[in-house]
């Protein structure tokens, strides 16, 4: 990453661009869209890549470009620029989610290295954790990470993880018996899904893992290995705000992502449950878990991967030039 501060912006700004380009992303749809003009950038939803029968409110959207975001921010911060971000500027232009705009050089630290190497390294790990769990200091780190986006993290208790468990189960019941959902899931993981998106067979286990808390059920194995490993040394958490609207969305995705990069920095395996508030029954069920407190955004499970066992595969890339488009 460069961190030379006298190139032109829409340089700097095309080489951000790229870096959110490795973001996740629910089914790794990437529906973002960047447009890159001066020293801004807007940030735009692309339709094309969406999930309307999954996600019709758009939350997982939004929260998917969030995550965007925040990577290109994080990737600014490392070629040694501030940005001041206006979310969601145009009331009459709701695919139009952000508009960047290029600071004031600014120090390159050692933890925005950190976070930006973290790009190249971070997925999704769908197997069983290790024996090793993560400790208080690391949890409170990610919590750390998530209050910098204006978004809180809570870790589940015993008691509360066995309503996790139920909510997971109950979401996955309801999605087996919608035919349109299933169908819409089984074409991101299908050969006719856009080149350079979605799941493909190796990033998804070859046979249900030994987990207390389900994973999506992707409608068939793929050929991920998953060992012998069990998923009760990992420790689950929540992100959650007082919102739940288009803005608290976008912050969740944000928080996501610093979350997700920390954890990578950090050694820990993440894998997101997203399911459990796509669904509207399942989502009431999370915000009577954290006592009105809040609403929840995405559940994830933090964990330490076997350092025996190879990593999973990466999901595929879109090139640059389908995301991205310069004035």
């Amino acid at each position: 990453m460069s961190t030379h501060t006298e190139r032109l912006p829409a340089a700097v700004l095309v080489e951000a661009a790229e870096a959110a380009g490795r973001a996740p992303s629910i089914h790794n749809t990437q529906p973002w869209r960047w447009h890159v003009s001066g020293d801004t950038m807007d940030l735009h939803v692309d339709r094309t890549r969406t999930l309307p029968i999954t996600d019709p409110d758009d939350r997982m959207l939004l929260i998917s470009c969030g995550t965007a975001l925040h990577h290109a921010r994080a990737a600014l911060a490392a070629q040694g620029y501030a940005d001041v971000v206006e979310l969601l500027p145009d009331p009459e232009e709701r695919d139009h989610l952000a508009r960047l705009t290029l600071n004031d050089p600014i120090p390159v630290t050692p933890e925005a290295m950190r976070l930006v190497q973290a790009m190249d390294r971070r997925h999704t790990d769908r197997r069983p954790t290790s024996e090793t769990p993560p400790t208080r200091d690391q949890i409170e780190a990610l919590r750390q990470a998530a209050t910098g986006q204006g978004v809180d993290l809570h870790k589940f208790t015993a008691d509360q993880l066995t309503d996790l468990v139920v909510a997971v189960s109950r979401a996955e019941d309801i999605a087996a018996g919608d035919e349109a959902l299933r169908a819409e899931t089984a074409y991101w993981r299908g050969p006719d899904r856009p080149p350079g998106t979605g799941l493909p067979a190796d990033v998804i286990p070859g046979s249900r893992p030994q987990t207390d808390v389900g994973e999506r059920d992707f409608g068939g194995p793929g050929t991920l290995e998953v060992g012998e490993e069990h998923d009760k040394h990992a420790a689950f958490v929540v992100l959650f705000s007082a919102g739940d609207d288009p803005l608290a969305w976008l912050n969740a995705g944000q928080a996501l992502s610093a979350v997700w990069l920390t954890a990578t920095d950090l050694g820990l395996a993440v894998l997101p449950f997203s399911q459990v508030v796509e669904i509207d029954a399942t989502r009431a069920l999370m915000r009577q878990m954290l006592a009105g407190l809040g609403y929840a955004h995405i559940v994830l499970r933090i964990g330490v991967a076997d350092p025996d066992s190879a990593n999973p595969g990466r999901t595929p890339r879109l090139p640059a030039t389908q995301t991205i488009t310069v004035a």
